[in-house]
């Protein structure tokens, strides 16, 4: 990944975020896809302009987005590297008009996210704010045309600074809640796509446990964030890292993304 190549993904995903952002100010219909999640005009405007933008710039690339046709198993599974797309993260989120919706591409390499970006056109103020992350290279965020480093942040003494849990305000509450009762001192805050990892990624959150189903695409992106800012994303079965492409179904189990692992959380998830 060279400078020159990220910061044209980079200046492309921004292009995909405006075209998603004056569809969001302007209005738009709905429609329900097959399995009843909601479509709009702009999950298809980001998908079109993020494969060309990838197209373009890695043609030998294979790319794979939430909006393309169904790839086979017996396909995918010859890929070493390929793209991974969520054109639109967070639909509810946009519909709704909360502002908390991200354009999601990944790098996978042998079924490991080693390069995102994340892009929030609506959190932020101006030109959104954007997470990018290179696993074992540099991690950063770009608000208001600004580049900050980022990592994770030291967990905290419960009894001196409660722990930040973040969660989805739509999905798996009577898990997450019976989760973070087994915790010691925290709080909790709901914030809806990809923004929950990011947010461990920049330090803002220690832990965000996802126990109801996502797919491959909604945090694999996040996922090569968080780790390049030194955290975790975590099958909450095994503790293993989180990988891609390993089976016919693009879902991923329920997992945990983390800061630090600590046997507190980790006994809390066991309980439950």
């Amino acid at each position: 990944m060279t400078n020159s190549l990220r910061a044209r993904l980079i200046e492309g995903v921004h292009a995909a975020g405006r075209e998603v952002l004056a569809i969001y100010q302007r209005g738009f219909s709905v429609e329900t896809k097959d399995d009843d999640s909601p479509l709009t005009e702009a999950d298809m405007a980001s998908h079109h302009a993020l494969v060309a933008l990838l197209e373009d710039l890695t043609p030998e690339v294979p790319v794979l987005s939430e909006e393309s046709a169904e790839v086979p198993y017996a396909t995918r599974q010859a890929w070493q590297r390929y793209w991974l797309v969520d054109p639109l993260d967070g639909t509810k989120e946009f519909v709704n008009k909360n502002g908390e919706f991200t354009l999601n591409v990944a790098l996978i390499d042998d079924g490991v996210p080693v390069f995102g970006i994340v892009h929030a056109p609506a959190v932020g103020g101006g030109g959104g704010s954007t997470w990018v992350g290179q696993v074992g290279g540099e991690v950063f965020k770009i608000s208001q045309g600004v580049y900050a480093n980022i990592q994770v942040r030291e967990l905290p003494d419960p009894e001196a600074e409660p722990w930040k849990v973040v969660g989805s305000r739509r999905h798996g509450a009577e898990a997450f809640d019976a989760f973070c009762a087994a915790l010691p001192n925290h709080e909790c805050v709901s914030i809806g796509s990809s923004l929950k990892l990011c947010w461990v990624a920049e330090g803002k959150a220690d832990l965000y446990p996802r126990l109801a189903p996502t797919s491959e695409w909604d945090t694999a992106a996040a996922q090569a964030v968080v780790t390049a800012a030194g955290g975790e994303v975590l099958n909450a079965e095994t503790l293993e890292p989180l990988r891609c492409n390993q089976q016919e179904s693009v879902l991923n189990p329920f997992f945990i993304v983390c800061g630090q692992r600590d046997a507190r959380w980790e006994n809390a998830l066991r309980a439950i």
